[in-house]
């Protein structure tokens, strides 16, 4: 598996329980695709939302957050980390 972390822009004034509702929307799904969101994070102020996920693909993660309701912009694969 790889982890990927993936960006969501246009998000002005997402609050935490939006965060919140929106991680659980894709952990709802994650399974039929093979993907485990681990976390994400939100900058209200820029409208940015970054989420960290474990996959097979970048289009699997697409998927859940397609099928959730909030296409990732842009996804990231991670494979190093310290």
């Amino acid at each position: 598996m790889t982890r990927f972390m993936d960006v969501h822009h246009n998000m002005q004034g997402i609050t935490a329980d939006q965060l919140l509702e929106a991680h659980r929307a894709d952990l709802a799904v994650e399974g039929e695709e093979g993907v485990h969101f681990e976390r994400a994070w939100a900058d209200p102020e820029s409208g940015t939302v970054y989420c960290l996920s474990e996959g097979p693909s970048a289009e699997a993660v697409q998927r859940v957050h397609e099928r959730s309701g909030h296409k990732a912009d842009e996804i990231h694969a991670v494979p190093l980390a310290v």
